[in-house]
């Protein structure tokens, strides 16, 4: 920090504002704890004199030393500025003053910080942790790491005893406390501040403003529109505002609600709540009850004569007089309001207000918002609180009119209609006949038009983000540059867009406004460096050609000739044409000749380059004097005549094509290997010769005057030989080869070089990187004043570099994955080959094998290839220290030039390394390297391996990893735990530190405690987190320096950045279709979605990799992450609330980008989706979403919702909108109300009711989530080109993936919410060219879309065959046409996006092992994927731990499939159309009796089968001859008919698995009466009739052998566009022969 902008020469010491800079910065939340807990800073005790700036640096040092020796304690901050506190004030005694003795005695000896302070608060974390149950019980039972840490924002951490006496409260554990209850079970310690309760009521909790308005703001609608309807009846205004103000009777209901949820969800926490705290629950709690009293009251007396409900309020109020008292308890109801808005207006007011730790301001604040730690003053700037508002209060008002008009008004006159009908028949047994107003029906109708109403502003969210995003990014100046044609346009103004952006100017160059020519030479030439590398790291990657890198190079140095040598790619094509062009002119056309080449830059630009370096070339290789002359004469002949405009009068143009052809083949012979021996020369020398004589002969009508006049003057010219003897030792040198290869270019690519590059990602980075040169970024600094950073990577057990084996093992197919990666990349495989077969780069052929290695795993998702692009940093921080540091002469001569035997250049190069190693530290977290490293586990060791090669690659990488040793401590073996950084040696890994650890680090989540424990080891200022699926380029990697640089920007005040968000880019999207939807879905979030989270919306988090933080910042806050067991599964996401809640400020930034990969398998892609709807639903539980909802004003609120948990709940309701509607439907159908009511002649406006209800049908197409996608992909790459894609995804049936993986988001959300369950889900990352077996995908998908889509087609085929609404209507055909859609989406999906998942063998094969797999027998140690009964009771594993709120929910949701049985037992025919309720018992008999016979032919066979198998027999044709005596009585007797079978099968069916539910949500009843054998029996049943049900389509399916290859074609498009090459693949037809 303290170098920077200062004279290295003349540095001595450290300034005195450099160390109160970093004081402030690591101290500030130190300082920000004592003023909230009214300690005394350790920090004001420092002595004002000299000795002021060692007492800070020690302090400094002391903060470091804790933190670094700390462990698992850095994810509580506040612990740290507690130990840091008492430390202090130890040392400051020491040091300034006197200490008691007894802090010395007990603080003494080696390891004394370590065994007294870190481990005696680790054990308390370690047993905390231990109470989690491996995440299986509930989070209200333990303590995790916030709940501590909260411990010491309270009073109480004042009473612990310093040193720690282990006595303290703190570490008081239930398991030594004293029993406390009669079970004498110890009493768990309670909750800190918050509790997290499984509940969907966090939801309401936390974003109760936006229900409340949500609520009143449809209450408010349906009043009106009731009354607009009804408006010729001649109600008053008065009437309806009387109506509508009763939505202040229906907030106090809400607040009430609220209060006591409140009080409710927090009750575990209580006993660690402050009286105050507690006092205001009560409080909040009676005034709430006052209100819900008072209101309602005080409104029924504003009614003259009240009936119902409103009659007894009334009554309770009889004795207050005046109409008006309900307004005046409103306007008093509102002023906390109005106190609100009003300090929404000025937000910089409310900051102060909650940031101020004056008592008088706490006790004002105290009952608005309680006084907590975090969470104070969040509030925005001015400006950008107006631009959030405007965003929002746009979006309701179209949300709200749409609402109004579409969904609600319609449907008020129907209702009304529906209402005043009298129903006086049904269609079964009616439970409540009398009931009037059809109010069964208007729910059915209004419930699903509810729901629609409170998900849809997620649709207008999407609609208003893509036009805010799409203009921001249009301002951004994203996509300026998006084609080749359009940087070929652009390319002169590159170069000094270059300079403007990323080369650092002394104050001396900023002041100069215009540029001499030198400088921008100078300019010209920094950035051909810069490019070339960028060039050359592209043709490393295989993703240009030798000869696409020679048409992108640019000279570095353009002295040799008078204008700007752009390129070859921009000249390419120009000699040829002018040489066509010169061909056709006569002697008098000069001028116009002239003109013409000169309206084209590019053209002039060749020509001349062509010429002066021809010249060049030729005075350098002819030796003698008076050859050279001749040359010299000869461009003094072309240079007067084009000044004189004689060109054409001196020169034959019908010459120039031979001299064409002939310079060519002169070209060609100087780029050969040149071998010094005359057979080598003596074609050199006679095409030379032929030239000249060309030159003389043909092409100039004097040229044998000049040969005279020249030789006039030479004594020796009688019979020698012209223009044989030639300076052959040029050919050695390296930049005359260059000029040589650049002229040959010029002279001979006669097409044009448009398409060059071919490979599109090659062309994608040339033209982002091309853009990004024109979009706002701060100006680079020098190298010695940018700030240092480091880069984290967490690493586990992936892959880092494929083995031979696994690049040549085949797949059941027959398919490598080297083959496969040869298929889908032939040009960078082609591209692979010519580098590795060029002699000049001298690759042994014993290489072949790793360089193919190195070659696939580069494409993959591997370590290697993140470590490789990663390193592009230090490679770029070397060039720029080179471009910051050279003379004119080093850079005009070249990057790569430098000469490793010049000392003065060699200490450059020594210079930039040093440098690059200051400001640049890149760590790797392989947690489980030492283990590795000991392991003789093959896959270990080659990992080990791998990682080692990587160090021993790359210098400058460090990895870090948790090393365990057993050692004896007090006669006892234990495992002690170190953190080790080791980097590469010469042939092994060094170790550079070894930090002792309390215990095992991984107590919580495994990803952030892994980067936790290596991130001791980063330095410098920033930390970029990447994961180890990413990918860098060389062209971002030159941006970093200005993105570091907005760390020191300020935004709206004082506000610097504390974490900067950085776009990616989805490098896995050309794989298959699946990939490439995934990356377009992903592309549009890293792009559009976070532009707009951070402006306008400003509620961007942390959402992974690769954001950038601030370092200091966040060490001193918790680090990077959060690891609480399961609660912070999404961990990255709650570094970015953590963020916020301590006011951070994130941005976001599209100038520089990095790669990603994503998964690109079905299979993978909903384990991801599983695992991010998993994280969602812990975080609605989380005290993080709690605190942000409550504490962001209310748009913010708005926004922090929609993006965040609210997604996810909106599909999950999505979801259950259908149900609801179906479910209402499958009432009005069976109970006969709807023939009824349509039958009815009064009612003549069901088609507004249908159009209400085809609202809701748009959520299951999931077009509307499209949207950004589309928006991005216009912006970025052209509308047309977005169109298109859409297009084609429809086509490829994106929107059947889409609505699949809706399924996938509600099913976890849901799940994880009510039952837990929550954890990470390997992914794979791998290639998937393999075909997953239906058993597989059975398992995979079989309760959260098989069951749900079986369920939704019995209630589809139901209201089919029995309803009678909507017949003539084309409505009825759209709403359920999205349904049905829906259903064929969820049931054959996986099928068909698996691959040859309609191929025939591979059917059979399929159908052989579900035969298999569901036959086999379970037990103690067998996988769920050998048997089906271990697969059974693991998916039954969230109700063992699920608790009895959850059980009585699933059974209560269990009864809604007993309406089946219900409904269609009163339709059948042999029931005679009786409503008798002894029908339904009856129904009940058989249902019973079927269950009977079921469990004896089980038990028969199960107890006669092996001995009695006669018995057996016997027994079973007993049973049939029964069953069929049975059918003939029922079909003679009593009129049963085969409608009635297929009925009763559609009627009992849902019975069946609705007891089978029941049944396992009272699974430890059940197991102990002795029946859960026969639920077993029944779900296997039910497994194997639900599993037929699937497979059959895909059987028939599989008969046609064009629906596999349509299927082919469908899911690989993308990555073989040039044919049907993956048929042959997957057909496993490929050539065996050998690659070469």
């Amino acid at each position: 920090m303290d170098v920077r902008k200062k004279n290295p020469h003349s540095y001595e010491q450290l300034d005195d504002e450099t160390i109160k800079e970093l004081t402030d910065k690591i101290f500030k939340n130190y300082r920000s704890w004592c003023k909230y807990l009214h300690f005394d800073p350790i920090l004001c005790r420092s002595p004002r004199d000299n000795r002021r700036q060692q007492a800070q640096l020690l302090h400094i040092g002391l903060y470091l030393l804790i933190w670094g020796e700390a462990s698992n304690i850095r994810f509580m901050p506040e612990c740290i500025c507690f130990i840091f506190h008492h430390m202090a004030k130890e040392m400051h005694g020491y040091l300034f003053g006197n200490v008691q003795q007894v802090t010395e005695d007990n603080l003494k000896g080696e390891e004394a910080f370590l065994k007294d302070v870190v481990t005696p608060i680790y054990e308390v974390l370690r047993k905390e942790a231990s109470g989690n149950k491996d995440g299986k019980a509930s989070h209200s039972t333990w303590r995790n790491y916030d709940d501590l840490n909260e411990y010491f924002w309270s009073e109480k951490s004042k009473k612990l005893h310093w040193p720690l006496d282990g006595k303290g409260d703190f570490f008081v554990h239930p398991d030594t406390a004293k029993p406390a209850n009669k079970d004498n079970q110890p009493v768990g310690k309670p909750k800190t501040n918050f509790v997290e309760v499984r509940t969907f009521w966090h939801l309401y909790r936390d974003f109760d403003r936006m229900w409340i308005f949500f609520i009143l703001a449809l209450q408010a609608m349906i009043i009106i529109a009731w009354h607009q309807r009804g408006s010729s009846s001649g109600l008053s205004d008065d009437d309806v505002y009387r109506s509508v103000s009763s939505i202040f009777v229906t907030a106090a209901f809400l607040n009430f609600l609220r209060a006591v949820l409140d009080i409710v969800l927090s009750f575990n926490a209580w006993r660690s709540l402050k009286l105050s705290q507690i006092l205001r629950y009560l409080l909040k709690f009676i005034v709430a009850a006052f209100w819900l009293v008072v209101m309602p009251v005080t409104y029924s007396r504003s009614f003259q004569n009240p009936t119902g409900l409103l009659k007894f309020f009334n009554n309770l109020g009889a004795d207050w007089q005046g109409h008006s008292l309900y307004y005046y308890c409103v306007a008093i109801y509102l002023i906390p309001n109005l106190l609100a808005a009003f300090l929404f207006l000025f937000p910089f007011l409310r900051r102060s207000m909650e940031r101020s730790d004056w008592r008088i301001i706490i006790m004002l604040m105290w009952w608005a918002q309680p006084k907590l730690y975090i969470g104070r003053g969040m509030h925005e700037d001015m400006f950008s609180l107006l631009k959030y508002t405007l965003f929002w209060i746009t979006l309701l008002i179209s949300k709200l009119a749409f609402s109004f008009y579409v969904e609600i008004l319609p449907l008020i006159e129907p209702t009304k209609t529906i209402m005043n009908l009298t129903v006086s028949s049904y269609d079964w047994h009616e439970f409540f006949p009398n009931v009037t107003h059809n109010f069964g029906v208007v729910i059915a109708i209004w419930v699903p038009i509810i729901l629609v109403y409170f998900t849809d502003t997620l649709v207008w969210y999407a609609i208003f983000s893509t036009l805010v995003g799409g203009i921001y990014g249009a301002f951004s100046h994203l996509g300026e540059i998006r084609t080749l044609g359009m940087i070929r346009a652009r390319f002169e103004s590159v170069p000094s867009a270059f300079s403007k952006r990323l080369v650092p100017y002394s104050k001396e160059e900023t002041g100069q406004n215009q540029p001499d020519d030198t400088t921008e030479r100078k300019n010209i030439a920094k950035f051909s460096q810069m490019w070339n590398e960028f060039i050359l790291s592209m043709r490393n990657e295989d993703l240009i050609s030798h000869r696409e890198r020679d048409l992108l190079l640019v000279p570095y140095s353009s002295g040799d000739v008078t204008v700007v040598q752009w390129p070859p790619f921009l000249l390419a094509s120009k000699i040829p044409i002018a040489l066509d062009m010169a061909k056709d002119y006569n002697e008098r056309e000069d001028a116009d000749l002239f003109k013409k080449i000169k309206n084209d830059d590019f053209l002039y630009f060749a020509i001349i380059e062509c010429y002066e370096t021809l010249r060049d070339i030729l005075i350098g290789l002819l030796v003698k004097d008076g050859e050279q002359k001749v040359i010299w004469r000869i461009c003094h002949e072309v240079e007067s005549s084009i000044r004189e405009q004689r060109f054409l009068k001196i020169f034959r143009m019908s010459g120039l094509p031979l001299l064409s052809d002939k310079l060519d083949k002169f070209l060609s012979l100087l780029m050969e290997e040149y071998e010094d021996d005359q057979r080598n020369r003596s074609p050199i020398i006679n095409t030379l010769q032929d030239i000249i004589e060309i030159i003389i002969q043909d092409v100039m009508n004097n040229g044998h005057e000049v040969l005279k006049e020249v030789y006039t003057f030479q004594e020796n010219n009688k019979k020698e030989e012209k223009f044989e003897k030639l300076n052959f030792e040029l050919l050695r040198s390296r930049s005359w080869r260059e000029k040589v290869v650049r002229l040959h270019l010029l002279l001979t690519v006669k097409e044009s070089a448009i398409n060059v590059p071919m490979n599109l990602d090659a062309r994608r980075r040339l033209t982002f990187f091309a853009n990004s040169l024109f979009m706002i970024m701060p100006r680079a600094p020098k190298v010695r004043n940018m700030l240092s950073f480091s880069i984290l990577t967490p690493y586990y057990k992936e892959e880092v570099l494929y083995s031979t084996e696994e690049l040549n093992k085949e797949n059941e197919d027959g398919i490598t994955i080297l083959f496969y990666l040869q298929k889908i990349y032939p040009d960078e495989w082609k591209n692979y080959e010519e580098r590795i077969n060029d002699s000049k780069l001298g690759y042994d052929s014993k290489e072949r094998a790793e360089l193919d290695r190195q070659w696939v795993s580069y494409r993959a998702q591997t370590l290697s290839r993140t470590v490789r692009g990663m390193m592009y940093y230090r490679e770029t921080l070397e060039l720029q220290c080179f471009l910051d540091f050279a003379d004119d002469k080093a850079i005009f001569g070249g990057y790569r030039a430098i000469g490793k035997n010049q000392s003065d250049y060699r200490m450059l190069k020594e210079r930039a390394q040093a440098l690059a190693d200051l400001k640049f530290t890149y760590v790797v977290s392989c947690q489980i390297y030492g283990m590795q490293k000991k392991s003789r586990d093959a896959r270990d060791q080659r990992c080990y391996a791998n990682i080692l090669n990587l160090m021993l690659t790359y210098a400058a990488l460090r990895v870090a990893y948790i090393d365990e040793r057993e050692d004896t401590v007090n006669g006892k073996s234990e495992t002690i735990y170190y953190s080790v950084l080791v980097k590469g040696g010469e042939k092994f890994d060094e170790e550079i530190y070894r930090i002792k650890l309390p215990g095992n680090p991984k107590i919580g989540e495994g990803k952030p405690e892994n980067q936790n424990h290596a991130i001791i080891f980063t330095r410098g200022e920033a930390l970029q987190t990447i994961d180890m699926n990413q990918d860098n380029y060389f062209e971002e990697a030159f941006k970093m320096r200005n993105v570091l640089g907005e760390f020191l920007k300020t935004h709206h005040g004082q506000r610097r950045p504390t974490i900067l968000g950085i776009r990616e880019h989805i490098f896995t999207g050309s794989v298959s279709s699946l990939a490439w939807f995934m990356s377009n879905q992903e592309t549009s979030f890293v792009t559009i979605g976070q532009r707009i989270l951070a402006n306008p919306l400003r509620v961007r988090f942390h959402y992974g990799h690769p954001d950038i933080f601030d370092r200091l910042f966040h060490l001193t806050r918790g680090g990077i992450s959060k690891a609480s067991r399961v609660i912070n599964l999404s961990e990255d996401i709650f570094s970015g609330y953590n963020s916020t809640l301590r006011r951070g400020y994130v941005t976001h930034h599209e100038y520089i980008q990095v790669g990603k990969g994503r998964d690109v398998g079905m299979n993978q892609i909903s384990l991801f989706e599983a695992k991010v709807a998993n994280g969602n639903g812990e975080q609605t539980l989380s005290r993080d979403v709690y605190r942000l909802g409550r504490r962001f004003d209310f748009y913010r609120m708005l926004s922090f919702y929609f993006t965040t948990v609210g997604f996810y709940f909106s599909c999950m309701v999505t979801v259950l909108t259908v149900y609801v509607f179906l479910y209402g439907r499958l009432y009005m159908v069976l109970s006969g109300l709807e023939r009824r009511i349509l039958e009815d002649p009064s009612l003549h406006q069901s088609k507004a009711l249908e159009q209400a209800l085809a609202t809701q049908s748009f959520f299951q197409l999931g077009l509307l989530l499209v949207l950004p996608m589309v928006m991005e992909i216009g912006l970025e790459r052209g509308f047309r080109a977005a169109i298109g894609d859409f297009i084609i995804m429809q086509l490829q049936l994106a929107s059947v993936f889409f609505t699949f993986q809706l399924g996938t988001k509600a099913h976890y959300y849901g799940r994880t919410i009510l039952h837990g369950g929550a954890k990470y889900r390997a992914t794979g990352r791998g290639f998937v060219v393999f075909h997953d077996k239906f058993a597989d995908n059975y398992r995979m998908y079989s309760r959260s879309h098989f069951v749900k889509g079986l369920e939704l087609l019995i209630l589809l085929t139901v209201y089919e065959v029995y309803g009678h609404s909507y017949r003539s209507s084309s409505l009825f055909f759209f709403i359920t046409f999205s349904m049905w859609f829906l259903v064929a989406s969820w049931l054959f999906a996986p099928f068909i996006f698996n691959p040859s998942g309609f191929e025939w063998q591979k059917t059979v094969d399929d159908w052989t092992d579900w035969k298999r797999w569901m036959g086999n027998r379970g037990g103690i140690g067998i996988s769920p994927d050998k048997s089906w009964e271990s697969w059974w009771n693991e998916e039954q594993e969230h109700l063992k731990y699920t608790n009895m709120r959850g059980r009585i929910l699933e059974i209560v949701l269990a009864f809604r499939f007993f309406i089946y049985q219900f409904g269609i037992v009163y339709q059948l025919k042999i029931s005679h159309g009786s409503k008798n309720i002894l029908v339904y018992g009856l129904s009940w008999f058989v249902m019973l009796t079927a269950l009977l016979v079921l469990k004896m032919v089980s038990m028969g066979r199960r107890r006669f089968g092996t001995d009695f198998q006669l018995m057996s027999r016997i027994l079973k044709a007993l049973l049939f001859l029964g069953f069929v005596s049975v059918m003939i009585v029922l079909f003679v007797v009593c009129g049963l008919t085969v409608s009635d079978i297929f009925a009763a099968i559609l009627a009992f069916m849902p019975t069946g698995w609705a007891l089978i539910l029941i049944a396992q949500a009272c699974g430890p009843c059940l197991k102990g009466i002795g029946i859960w054998d026969s639920v077993m029996e029944l779900s296997r049943a039910y497994e194997a009739i639900m599993g037929l049900i699937i497979f059959m389509p895909v059987v028939v399916l599989s008969w046609f052998p064009f629906v596999s290859e349509f299927q082919t074609r469908l899911l690989f498009n993308q990555a073989f566009s040039r044919g049907l090459q993956i048929s042959m693949i997957l057909a496993g037809k490929k050539d065996k022969a050998p690659s070469s």
